[in-house]
């Protein structure tokens, strides 16, 4: 497993680190303003979502890999409702420095 502080691409780090500390403001303060989402190749609303399927579930990734610059991960994710799944994730950054567009899905 990668630790998440030593992911590549500072966004996805931030990103990163907000999902496992269940930290709602932070997870807020690493996306672009109109940031966006899709699961399962469905774009959802990120906001219903992420409470959802992250903070009220206890949403915590474990990386496995990163390629593209840190922007594509392979994480080993897990929440209160579904359990541990492999999923992959791709990360689309700003020039702000911040995600813009995340993908995830099972690998």
């Amino acid at each position: 497993m990668i630790p998440t502080d030593d992911l590549s691409d500072p966004a996805v780090r931030a990103l990163v680190n907000a999902i496992n500390a269940n930290d709602v403001a932070a997870f807020r303060a690493a996306l672009s303003p109109g940031a966006t989402m899709s699961d399962d190749g469905s774009d959802r609303d990120l906001t219903q979502w992420a409470d959802k399927e992250i903070f009220s579930s206890h949403g915590h990734m474990d990386i496995e890999s990163e390629e593209d610059d840190g922007r594509s991960l392979i994480a080993r994710y897990s929440n209160d409702t579904w359990g541990a799944m492999r999923t992959r994730w791709h990360f689309t950054v700003d020039g702000g420095g911040k995600v813009s567009r995340f993908e995830t899905g099972q690998a």
